[in-house]
Parts: structure tokens; sequence; C-alpha cells
């Protein structure tokens, strides 16, 4: 019990101390980059320490047989097509609508295909959605 104490309060500061330098520190060019990168390292060696010293090798088999196996890997795959055809989704906007912004500036005689593009963009993770739909149904 006071491991765990331990380490939500290792966890809380190893957030909070990158903040509190970036937010009390002079702001340069890189401090915001050097924050992230400190804020990272420290919340993820706390992770994988706490990792280490909660589960500490017990390993314990459930009884369930194989029929919650199945069950478990169509909730993961369902999971994964949902997530990352979102990731797809979200870097071919990004992409997308920018160069839409960029066109519209130019010309504003353009903006139906530009709304297409970003619309053809976005259905990707539609896709994603419709076929973690079908793994489950």
């Amino acid at each position: 019990m006071v491991t765990k104490i331990i380490l939500v309060a290792i966890l809380i500061f190893s957030m909070g101390i990158p903040f509190g330098g970036y937010i009390l520190g002079k702001r340069k060019a890189g401090s915001a980059k050097v924050s992230l990168a400190v804020g990272l390292v420290l919340f993820f060696g706390t992770v994988v320490t706490a990792d280490i010293l909660l589960f500490s090798g017990h390993i314990y088999a459930a009884d369930t047989g194989a029929a919650a196996s199945v069950e478990g890997w169509r909730y993961m795959a369902a999971a994964l097509s949902t997530g990352l055809s979102c990731i797809g989704a979200g870097v071919a906007v990004a992409s997308a609508a920018s160069a839409a912004i960029g066109a519209l500036s130019e010309d504003s005689s353009v903006m139906g295909k530009a709304l297409i593009f970003v619309a053809l963009a976005e259905s990707i993770a539609l896709y994603g959605l419709l076929i973690s739909f079908s793994i489950l149904g």
C-alpha cells in the first residue's frame, strides 16, 4: 500500500516538475520542447519503475477457457481497426485541410472541390468504425 502511494506521488511530480519548470523558467525558443522531452522521460520512467515494483512476476492464469480469449481478440481487433483508422484519418485531414485552406486563399471558387477532398479523408475513420462493427457483430 505504501509503495502505491509513493509511486502515485512520484508520478504526479514527474508530470508537475517539467510543467513547473516551463512556467517558472525563462521561456526561450526551445524550452517547450525540452520541457516536453523531460516530462516524457520522467513519466515513462515512472511507469516502467511502477510496473517492475507492482507486478513482481506473479502470474495467475484464468480458468475460463478458449471462448474468453477469442472474445478478447475480437474486442482488440475492433479497437485497433477504429483507432488506427482514426489516426490515419487525422493525418489525411491535416494535410488535405491545410491544402484546401491554401487553395481557398488563392481562389474561392474551389471550395466545393476542397470540401470533397477533406470529406474523403474523413471517411477513412468511418470505414474503420464500420469494420469494427462488423467484427463485433
